[in-house]
């Protein structure tokens, strides 16, 4: 095995009155891809700045290969001081060619040229990823890089990523990100630091068996001890087991949406026809929004029903913010209708967690100062309540100031899922959170009573909570799928290659005869595929079966290793396989 090119042992920092972490070995190899996970508040952060060589360790020993350059993506780009974002980008001694700098720039859709005092949260964040990435580093420490990005940009990333010959640790709430780039994962837990030589795809599979053999120790002790130290334990692997229910009923609730929905067109979605248990909560008819000679909007018909759940996608100036206005009447279209119910009673909960007044308490922001909270009708005591959101009853009289960015946003969750309503809007509401609070998130979402309405980049999230995905494109075109973002993904796909295929057509002077009927191999494809695609889930399915022995690993890990790329690739193949589908079946509905 070849030496690190970073390492530290027996790392410890003290925090406050105690012990932050202490005795923590890292070593970081040449190539490593490492996912760094935790609970917000465990130091993910400021263990990456002790890595980076930013803060100083109370005790342990930092070794580095000479020559080696380590380069920080830090949550919030300090740019005081900076007039344009080309200033942030080249200012101190370790700046980055300008040339370098400006060709990420371009590929990123960024104008450094910006003023940074006006700039957006979006623009600060890429022009911090082209000084990062243009430093040419050879580890990268990446803090949260997801973080006010489209989609489309994340993606950029991910694919510079992999072809990135470093190595780079990073941290993230984006499990799509994680899965798709790590291989190996350092999880920071209660202090103490474990490492596995698994990606993030394998993280949950890992943390069970961690979590089972605790519990079996934790049965030699009283009950008293386990009690307080595996409470979390037992609350994670629970609601991992509630959250497969909550999926199993969201596929559900797709299904029935599904089966409500008339013919579909570029931007048409409605349901056939209302019936007892369909109430109609907002209804848009031909509805147009344009600011000056671009269309951001145009001709949207939709029709959201009680308990729908909607994610809207787009990149950043797509026209995201422009169609939950014109949802919750904030505007009005310039053509067209968009009615709502009269009872709608809207909670909206967006990116501006400032607004919670930091010199307040925990208790007076979400209790007002009391012990009691009504929680949708229900009298809660605020210790139990705060509790379902990870809070710790010591946290109640904590200023909102002291709060780490991640405990605020599930502060901001507590305060606003508790007043009555029937139309939840959340913008962007995974920044900052840890994945147990995603987790819990999800749990508050799927057992939600109204409507909700999601606009986010977090792609997997997307997947687990929405039963319709609309997208955006800036043009005016308003695109829709039942399903999550993956389905709508699937969807984007086919129609980029079928206007590949007519581009690849157009040139051909003679005018082909038209087709009735597919061709041997495409009627093969169409009839064989779905049995195919019900292989593969029931491959994948057992495979993940096996992965979920919390003694696997221990046992056989080179059998946890190809239970991994066996899923990697089964899941591959599913998805050429649907993809394949889908494009036979728009041709057979082409042949009427």
């Amino acid at each position: 095995m070849a030496a690190p090119v970073l390492s530290y042992e027996k790392l410890g920092l003290i925090q406050g009155s105690g012990w932050l972490f202490r005795e923590l070995d890292i070593h970081i190899g040449a190539r490593d891809r490492l996912a760094l996970i935790g609970r917000n508040g465990a130091g993910k952060t400021t263990l990456l700045k002790l890595i980076a060589g930013q803060v100083d360790a109370d005790e342990g020993r930092r070794t580095i290969q000479p020559g080696t350059r380590v380069v920080m993506l830090e949550q919030e780009p300090r740019m005081a001081g900076c007039v344009t974002l080309m200033d942030y980008v080249l200012s101190g001694n370790d700046a980055p060619a300008r040339h370098e700098a400006e060709a990420i720039a371009d590929q990123l859709g960024i104008d450094l040229m910006r003023e940074a005092a006006t700039a957006s949260g979006g623009e600060r964040r890429r022009a911090a990823i082209a000084r990062a990435l243009a430093m040419d580093p050879d580890v990268l420490l990446l803090d949260e890089p997801t973080n006010h990005l489209d989609i489309h940009a994340i993606e950029w990333l991910e694919e510079w990523l992999t072809r990135y010959r470093g190595a780079f640790v990073v941290i993230s709430h984006d499990r799509t990100f994680l899965t798709r780039l790590t291989r190996q994962t350092l999880w920071l837990d209660r202090g103490s630091m474990r490492r596995a030589e698994v990606g993030f795809g394998g993280f949950e599979a890992w943390t069970d068996q961690v979590y089972a053999e605790e519990q079996r120790a934790a049965e030699k002790l009283d009950a008293r001890l386990k009690l307080e130290e595996h409470w979390l334990q037992r609350g994670v692997t629970g609601r991992r087991r509630r959250n497969q229910g909550r999926l199993t009923k969201l596929l559900e609730m797709r299904a029935e949406r599904a089966a409500m929905t008339g013919p579909q067109g570029a931007a048409n979605l409605t349901t056939a026809a209302d019936d007892s248990k369909t109430k109609v909560v907002i209804d848009a008819k031909g509805a147009s929004k344009a600011y000056g000679d671009r269309t951001i909007i145009r001709d949207l018909t939709l029709r959201i029903t009680r308990k729908d759940r909607i994610g809207i996608v787009g990149k950043n100036g797509a026209g995201k913010s422009t169609l939950l206005k014109l949802l919750t009447g904030e505007i009005e279209p310039d053509s067209g209708t968009v009615t709502r119910a009269k009872t709608i009673d809207p909670v909206i909960i967006d990116q501006q967690r400032s607004r919670m007044q930091p010199d307040k308490t925990v208790r007076e922001v979400v209790a007002d100062g009391g012990e009691w909270i009504d929680v949708l009708g229900t009298r809660k005591h605020i210790h139990g309540y705060l509790k379902e959101f990870l809070f710790a009853p010591e946290m109640v009289e904590a200023k909102v100031g002291t709060l780490s960015g991640g405990e605020r946003s599930r502060l901001l969750l507590a305060r606003e899922f508790a007043r009555p309503s029937n139309l939840m809007v959340l913008d962007e509401p995974t920044n900052d959170l840890d994945l147990e609070t995603l987790d819990l998130l999800q749990e508050v979402i799927a057992d939600y009573d109204g409507t909700v309405l999601i606009v986010s980049h977090d792609r997997d999230f997307l997947d687990r909570t929405v039963t319709m995905t609309i997208g955006l494109d800036g043009s005016g075109t308003v695109d829709m799928v039942v399903g999550g973002y993956a389905d709508w993904e699937a969807k984007r796909k086919v129609r980029t290659e079928a206007k590949k295929v007519a581009v690849r057509a157009a040139p051909v002077a003679e005018t082909p005869k038209a087709r009735t009927k597919l061709t041997y191999k495409d009627q093969r494809d169409y009839d064989l595929l779905p049995k195919r695609i019900e292989e593969l889930d029931a491959a994948i399915a057992k495979d993940e079966a096996a992965l979920a022995d919390p003694e696997l690993y221990a046992k056989n890990p080179k059998k946890f290793d190809a239970l991994m790329a066996a899923i990697a690739k089964a899941r591959d193949e599913k998805d050429a396989a649907e993809l394949r589908w889908l494009e036979l079946a728009e041709m057979v509905e082409g042949l009427g």
